[in-house]
């Protein structure tokens, strides 16, 4: 593979990887608003259940967070010690 398609290739899956992000702050966001909709209804297998899913999808978030930032800075570095900018205009020539 050459230099140019990794380099795309890899901010292919730094863009999944902030999509991957996203979702899991939507899921966060829904079982919030479960545990606060439980609130009024009282279910007690909801409310024993959801903190502990919560917690997991947040540490998986915490995880997801942590691979992106690495991984973006892989990227960021390998484009600049393989002048992939310069790349780029040579293959538009």
């Amino acid at each position: 593979m050459d230099k140019l398609k990794k380099f795309e290739l890899m901010e292919k899956i730094v863009r999944e990887l902030e999509d991957l992000k996203r979702s899991q702050q939507a899921v966060l966001e829904k079982i919030g608003k479960v545990e606060v909709d439980n609130i009024e209804l009282g279910d007690s297998r909801l409310e024993s259940v959801l903190p502990n899913i919560y917690q997991r999808t947040a540490d998986n978030s915490d995880a997801i967070t942590e691979l992106l930032e690495a991984f973006a800075e892989t990227t960021e570095e390998f484009k600049a010690n393989n002048n992939v900018d310069q790349l780029r205009q040579q293959q538009q020539l």
